[in-house]
């Protein structure tokens, strides 16, 4: 009686906990927040000083008393003390004044983590002030997102690239047929570019300044027109600032180390589904969820090597987070797809 009484005055949650940004959706609400996972603390403390935006805005930017750090790496958690702080900040973001509540939160998760990291997502959301964690596989979240049929005898192909994993599933009867999680995903990206430019003309930048290239002129395919940008960083040889000019084809060949080892795990995936659901694959094709699905002719990329229809949803960053926010409404669903974390 009680649990149905807090029940009937919390707002239950759906977290997107994701290594480059977390969303939160609030039952009723849809999504309220959606700010970069990053925290900035006081060097050799505790003490947070900045998370979301503000942190991000910080990140290379810090004097020597002040550490930007992304508290998730590759999907899972990092830095416990972090994730837990970002954590009970965004959770009073989006209360307001009604801190006295504990939600039920629903928290999307990579397929491939381990007993051990979940644990450690489920402790960080008990401590951060949870009543209940449910942790459901992102490539399940981002279907039920998306609305594709999960609960029918039929296949359902999922790839979520995300910031620091990419999710390819084959999904049925509400259940993963099967899985691959790989560690290659927009981090990943970002990296490829930093290592280009470092070996092709010893600049040295940083991560948002990848990020920023990677967005703005980033391609898997050859496109109708290309471009070129002037990319500002330091000199590794006279350690001085430095201006060079960058082509866009530069850049998609500096990606296509990390693509490539996306499209493995899509072949892999293909290659293990059986029979009967690669059938279905053939007329639905391959759903494409996560910032990824936003790199220009990746869905063209994927349909080349595969031979299968390939659609990039609506909303490919809001998919995982609305995924976990319909579950908030169909409690019999969550139970099926989801199992109470234990503590």
């Amino acid at each position: 009686m009680i649990g149905k009484l807090i029940g009937a005055f919390s707002s239950d949650i759906g977290i997107d906990l994701g290594t480059t940004n977390t969303l939160v959706y609030v039952r009723d609400h849809g999504i309220v927040l959606r700010e970069p996972s990053v925290v900035a603390v006081k060097t050799g403390t505790n003490l947070v000083l900045a998370v979301g935006d503000d942190a991000k805005r910080m990140l290379g930017r810090t004097p020597g008393n002040i550490s930007a750090v992304r508290p998730l790496r590759d999907g899972v958690i990092a830095d416990y003390e972090a994730t837990e702080a970002m954590l009970r900040h965004f959770l009073r973001k989006v209360h307001n004044r009604r801190r006295w509540i504990r939600p039920r939160i629903v928290i999307a998760v990579p397929s491939g983590i381990t007993e051990v990291e979940k644990r450690a997502v489920n402790e960080s959301a008990a401590a951060a002030g949870a009543r209940e964690v449910h942790l459901i596989e992102e490539p399940m979240a981002a279907a039920i997102g998306v609305g594709l049929p999960v609960q029918e005898a039929a296949a359902n192909l999922i790839v979520d690239i995300g910031g620091g994993t990419t999710e390819v599933a084959i999904l049925s009867l509400c259940g993963l047929v099967y899985s691959r999680s790989v560690r290659v995903a927009g981090d990943e990206l970002d990296e490829a570019i930093i290592r280009y430019l470092r070996r092709a003309y010893s600049l040295m930048i940083g991560e948002r300044t990848a990020e920023e290239i990677k967005i703005r002129m980033g391609s898997a395919f050859p496109q109708a027109t290309e471009s070129a940008v002037e990319v500002k960083g330091r000199d590794l040889i006279a350690g001085l600032p430095k201006t060079i000019k960058v082509t866009s084809t530069e850049i998609r060949e500096a990606l296509m180390e990390p693509l490539s080892v996306i499209l493995g795990s899509i072949r892999v995936t293909l290659e293990r589904c059986p029979p009967e659901l690669s059938a279905d694959l053939v007329d639905r094709g391959i759903f494409l969820t996560g910032g990824g699905a936003l790199l220009r002719g990746i869905d063209q990329l994927i349909s080349r090597e595969t031979g299968l229809p390939v659609h990039v949803v609506e909303d490919p960053l809001s998919a995982v987070a609305e995924g976990t926010g319909k579950l908030l409404d169909e409690l019999d669903f969550l139970k099926k797809v989801t199992q109470p974390a234990r503590r």
